[in-house]
């Protein structure tokens, strides 16, 4: 990573993001230990994770989207993150401000647009949320897995606000029953007026966020699949803004996913010394 290289430092509903702009900076600048030494809130600048906004893209696609957790792993896509870069591409005129915005990531292509500040993304069709054997314990209910372009494990409670999720969320995040490469973890409850609460356990940032775009979604639809809630469903973050998720839902699939929610330009740096 080049000493004076720019960054902007984005917000989904406190999820937060170090995004770079792929005209001035390549995708192999992107090493593990530079993204580490830049995610680190107290040596560097300090993020959820890294973007990348690479407008060397295929024909109909406006940039192609990298990204990488704050460990320095690769993710195949991050919807809080998409929201962010959809936004961001508008302000830097990568995308256009009025209208859509097609990016290509690891999980398929997306396409986000803004309206009056706000990003929204619509995401590839997925199969349903399915239910899934896990060590779950007393308070924790009805475990579903699902892949919204990012693999999550969904269990209710009663109240989010109990869960001890330093504790439980490494064990479950790893559990066997979800694959290889494990799955983040949401735990959802009611709220008020009809709405819901989250708290996610991230991989890849090995501990909880205060949002999870991907994560909204699955909470969204495993709770009408358990007939908790129908389209479009509020889910309220653990930084206290709120995540809007809607979709069809066909026999085999649940189709026009859309999520909406903040994507707010925190501030723009420059990258002093690190190492690459």
């Amino acid at each position: 990573m080049n000493r004076g290289t720019v960054f902007y430092k984005m917000s989904g509903s406190g999820n937060d993001f170090l995004m770079f702009d792929g005209r001035y900076v390549e995708c192999s600048a992107f090493t593990p230990e530079a993204i580490r030494r830049l995610c680190d809130r107290r040596m560097g600048a300090g993020a959820d994770g890294v973007a990348l906004l690479d407008p060397k893209a295929p024909a109909g696609v406006h940039f192609v989207f990298h990204f990488w957790n704050s460990d320095g792993s690769v993710a195949p896509m991050c919807g809080n993150g998409a929201l962010c870069a959809t936004r961001l591409a508008t302000l830097i005129e990568i995308g256009p401000a009025d209208g859509p915005v097609r990016f290509a990531t690891a999980a398929g292509l997306h396409e986000g647009s803004v309206r009056d500040g706000r990003p929204s993304i619509r995401l590839p069709d997925c199969p349903p949320a399915q239910a899934v054997q896990v060590a779950v314990e007393p308070g924790e209910r009805d475990p579903h897995l699902m892949t919204p372009s990012v693999p999550h494990l969904v269990i209710l409670v009663d109240d989010v606000e109990g869960v001890e999720l330093e504790r439980r969320g490494p064990p479950l995040r790893s559990d066997p029953a979800l694959g290889a490469g494990g799955a983040n973890v949401n735990w959802v409850s009611a709220a008020a007026k009809g709405t819901f609460r989250m708290r996610t356990y991230e991989r890849g940032v090995e501990g909880e966020t205060l949002a999870c775009g991907t994560g909204a979604v699955a909470c969204a639809a495993v709770l009408a699949e358990k007939g908790l809630a129908k389209p479009p469903v509020k889910v309220w973050t653990r930084s206290g803004l709120p995540l809007e998720v809607s979709w069809e839902r066909k026999p085999s699939a649940l189709t026009s996913i859309q999520l909406s929610g903040e994507g707010r330009m925190v501030f723009r740096g420059i990258v002093g010394d690190i190492a690459s």
